[in-house]
Formats: C-alpha cells, sequence, structure tokens
C-alpha cells in the first residue's frame, strides 16, 4: 500500500511538472499587436506615459506627448460619478493655481460633448476636458474605476497612479512635488 501511494505522488508530480512546462512553452509572446499592452505601454508608474490625442469638447484635438516639459494630472471621470463631483472643483482650483507650470486635464470616459459641456459649465470648469467617447484612452490606461488620476512628470513619466476620489490636499502635495522634481516650484 505504501508503495502504491509514493507512486501516486510521484506521477502527481511529474504530470504536474510536464503540465507547467507545457503551458509555459506553449504562450505566445507578447506583441504590440497582440492586445496585451507592454511595459513601454502600459501607465506603469516609474515609465513612459502612453501617448494620446483626444478632442476637447470644442473638437480641437490635445496630445499628451504636446504637453511635454511640464508636469501634467490626467483625471478620468464622468459626470454620473459621484466621487468625480466631489474633487472636481479641486482641480478646478489646481488648474488656475499652477496655470503655466502644471496641466490639469479631465478625460471624460464615454459620454457625448453636449453632457460635458453642460457639466464643465455648471461646474466652472475651465481646464480641458476632453472626451473618451469609446474609451479607447480610458482601457490603454487600464482604468478600472473611477475616479482615476495619473500624476506624469515634465518628462512624461508617470509618477503616480491613484484610484478613488483625491482630497485638495493630496492634490496639490502631489503637483508640488512634480513642481519641485522639475525644478520649477
Amino acid at each position: 500500500m505504501l508503495k502504491s501511494r509514493f507512486e501516486w505522488i510521484i506521477l502527481i508530480m511529474i504530470a504536474a511538472l510536464l503540465g507547467g512546462a507545457w503551458i509555459m512553452m506553449s504562450q505566445e509572446p507578447a506583441t504590440a499587436g497582440s492586445g496585451i499592452l507592454t511595459l513601454a505601454e502600459a501607465p506603469i508608474v516609474g515609465h513612459p506615459a502612453p501617448n494620446f490625442t483626444l478632442p476637447n469638447t470644442l473638437g480641437q484635438e490635445v496630445t499628451l506627448h504636446d504637453l511635454a516639459g511640464q508636469p501634467v494630472v490626467l483625471n478620468f471621470w464622468a459626470t454620473w460619478c459621484a466621487p468625480c463631483r466631489v474633487e472636481m472643483p479641486a482641480f478646478q482650483q489646481a488648474s488656475v493655481q499652477y496655470n503655466g507650470r502644471a496641466t490639469i486635464i479631465g478625460i471624460n470616459q464615454g459620454e457625448a460633448a453636449k453632457n460635458v459641456t453642460g457639466f464643465g459649465a455648471e461646474y466652472g470648469i475651465t481646464y480641458p476636458l476632453l472626451l473618451d467617447t469609446d474609451q479607447q484612452i480610458s482601457r490603454l490606461y487600464e482604468v478600472r474605476g473611477l475616479p482615476t488620476t495619473l500624476f506624469i512628470d515634465a518628462n512624461g513619466i508617470v509618477r503616480e497612479v491613484v484610484i478613488g476620489a483625491i482630497t485638495p490636499a493630496v492634490l496639490q502635495n502631489r503637483v508640488e512635488r512634480l513642481l519641485a522634481e522639475a525644478g520649477n516650484p
């Protein structure tokens, strides 16, 4: 009986090793066209922020890489998102306070321009509100919950990703940190 149990254990271990080896060998390598994001494309802290171009509410296109040279704060949001509504005044205040030294951008997730324009007017938003109507950029940035905010340094490197609402103090602290790193306090 003991020999039989030992043989079964050995057989199971061999099958597990062979199965694991088969899985590892049969995996396809990740390529840019495979739908899997590589490190250079994903919004990973310490890596370049993926470039994108989106229209604002006036139909003018904004490209992330055109903003190089100063810190950028990307805030993914929607009009139906209660925490997004709570934090919007802090982003508006930061956009005024850091005008010319840092850029605040709101990326609306999947809503029509007229809804976003009306919302922006209601809240007195003057910073760019971009329209990600097909949510392609939200997928590129792997946004899983709203609001999601990315802090990108002057060199285009993602420094922090925050999921959930941000307080005015935290927003100010993160922007001040980015400005200090860029030598522009």
